[in-house]
């Protein structure tokens, strides 16, 4: 994979990442149900495998 694609790879887990803390950040921790953990553990679940792409393409 070439230096721009690369780029391209972090740049999409980078708004990926601040599209996780925004959602976390709307959650209320006293009031959250198990759908909402259980979207947030999912998006962690994608976080994971985006990263592990980018580290096996280089």
């Amino acid at each position: 994979m070439d230096k721009s694609q690369d780029n391209n790879h972090v740049d999409g887990l980078k708004n990926r990442f601040h599209q996780f803390l925004e959602t976390l950040d709307t959650i209320e921790p006293e009031t959250a149900d198990l759908q909402e953990i259980d979207r947030l553990i999912s998006m962690i679940d994608e976080l994971e495998e985006q990263v592990e792409k980018i580290k096996s393409s280089n």
